[in-house]
């Protein structure tokens, strides 16, 4: 299936402040700098998603509208240092209030840069999926960035970190190459048929 419209809907800094659910949704998750934006473009196969050349520029729950069915919905990304302590406590209500309170919500996709060993705000959002029950599957971004000689150790380092926590999906992905994106959006439709 293919994503044939995509809309901007709802932009909310607000707990609770979210549109009528519809089939569902998917969020997207992960630290500030990860490449979500570029992913969520890549996916939707147009520009839409702002992408910044300043981490943590997305403050905001954002929903799109996917084929008037059902909704991308794109988190606030975590672990940015500049970010005041008053706005960190700001997004992780929000984001609590949205994984708490949100039942349409069908899968998370937690996103972790690939060039690199996951940092410990990532498997701190591992272990807050986990202990809410809520299906998520990781995206390795920026998996262009990894030399192709060196691909299989990096694969092979983060299956064994995140085995740690549990068996989970783990899809390598680029929004340069498109890497991944065809299991990602198979995935998200498989969820809404």
């Amino acid at each position: 299936m293919l994503i044939r419209t995509v809309e901007l809907v709802k932009v909310t800094t607000q707990p609770g402040d979210y549109p009528p659910p519809l089939k569902g949704e998917v969020a997207f998750a992960g630290r500030s700098n990860v490449g979500k934006s570029s992913l969520l473009n890549r996916l939707f196969n147009r520009k839409i998603a702002y992408v910044s050349k300043n981490p943590g520029k997305t403050r905001s729950i954002n929903f799109y509208l996917v084929n008037s069915e059902f909704y991308f919905v794109d988190l606030p990304g975590y672990g940015y240092a500049k970010v005041s302590k008053a706005e960190r406590i700001h997004w992780k209500k929000l984001v609590e209030d949205y994984f708490e309170n949100r039942w349409s919500l069908q899968m998370v996709f937690l996103l972790v840069d690939g060039r690199i060993p996951p940092q410990e705000n990532d498997l701190m959002m591992v272990e807050w999926l986990k202990e809410l029950r809520i299906p998520f599957t990781i995206l390795l971004t920026k998996m262009d960035k990894v030399k192709p000689s060196d691909r299989k150790k990096v694969l092979d380092e983060r299956k064994r970190v995140f085995e740690e926590y549990g068996e989970y999906t783990i899809i390598p992905t680029s929004a340069i190459t498109g890497e991944g994106i065809d299991k990602v959006l198979d995935l998200i439709f498989t969820l809404f048929r």
